[in-house]
């Protein structure tokens, strides 16, 4: 999907801004807030917006230890452990991959103890053969999309104007 100038503009205030009325977003673009709504619809029904609610903090929720956990799966099975690794409350997002595993999780804990708990849990899954463990010392890129949004704006604003 083509995002433009005013797209980005009002992704940034959704990011900034989260808690802002549509009104105070038309008040500060300087656009009718009808603009503004269908736009936000618009990003919504194309799947640009996927959530609204607010991001939480696993750290801050008594779980600082973060690791990615690389799974690998008996050929047939990727399915079946994939639904079993969403009864893992600890398992916060896990990914389909290519290279060394054929699942890659992540995963937060509250301590070194509590991590070897979940990998053991892990581990007596049906059909997960070995797992391998990296655990998150830093955050050094926090998760962001701003940067990409705006680069797709600016490339937006080039498509239109034939790179001039």
């Amino acid at each position: 999907m083509a995002v433009d100038e005013l797209d980005t503009r009002i992704l940034r205030l959704l990011i900034e801004q989260p808690r802002t009325s549509v009104r105070e977003y038309a008040r500060i673009l300087g656009i009718a807030r009808g603009t503004v709504q269908a736009r936000i619809d618009r990003l919504e029904r194309d799947g640009v917006i996927t959530a609204t609610g607010p991001v939480l903090s696993p750290a801050a929720l008594g779980h600082p230890v973060l690791a990615f956990v690389h799974v690998e799966v008996t050929q047939g099975h990727l399915d079946e452990v994939g639904d079993a690794l969403a009864a893992v409350p600890e398992i916060v997002e896990a990914f389909s991959i290519t290279g060394g595993g054929d699942l890659l999780t992540r995963v937060v804990a509250r301590d070194a103890g509590h991590l070897e708990d979940v990998i053991q849990r892990l581990i007596q899954l049906p059909g997960v053969v070995r797992t391998r463990t990296e655990i998150a010392l830093r955050e050094r890129v926090p998760h962001r999309m701003l940067p990409l949004v705006e680069s797709m704006g600016r490339g937006g604003a080039e498509r239109r104007t034939g790179g001039r």
